[in-house]
């Protein structure tokens, strides 16, 4: 039982890695000389990276429906984490990870509305470019806490 904690513990850290590099790495969308994430653009001059605003012709509602999605689902992960430690210690057998299950879902259900607004609303335009690394990661994310829910709500059968 320690062991399976454990990988779950280990889980849930790698969760919580990756929602926070998929919100804070400015690589949702890139081109050859331009890296654009939830928060700002990039773009190469002169071998030098530059920053710049988001542009215009974002939807704004919808960008800030990511950014917020997005850091609710690492509060939510984060919130977990402890609510598992807390959970391991003061709750009796069949009521432990419950709550942190909740959690996990929350996070899951944020991230999901996150990358799922962004691959729906942006960049349909034939605009050149391609998906970067932080929008991998945060699919990626949305299967692993979505995994993490799923195996704190079956643990939490398993030990009543």
């Amino acid at each position: 039982m320690l062991v399976l904690l454990a990988a779950i513990f280990l889980l849930h850290i790698a969760c919580i890695c990756l929602l926070l590099a998929a919100t804070i790495h400015n690589a949702w969308w890139m081109t050859d000389s331009m890296s654009t994430d939830i928060w700002s653009r990039w773009i190469l001059i002169g071998g030098n990276w530059n920053y710049t605003e988001i542009p215009a012709h974002y939807p704004k509602e919808y960008l800030q429906a990511v950014q917020a999605s997005s850091v609710l689902a690492c509060i939510f992960c984060i919130l977990g984490l402890f609510v598992f430690v807390a959970q391991l210690y003061t709750l009796p057998k069949g009521k432990r990870f419950l709550f942190t299950g909740a959690f996990q879902l929350l996070a899951w259900l944020c991230i999901m509305i996150a990358a799922s607004i962004y691959t729906d609303i942006f960049h349909k335009d034939k605009e050149q470019g391609w998906y970067g690394a932080s929008f991998i990661l945060a699919w990626i994310s949305v299967c692993l806490t979505f995994i993490s829910c799923i195996t704190y709500f079956v643990l939490r059968k398993k030990t009543a």
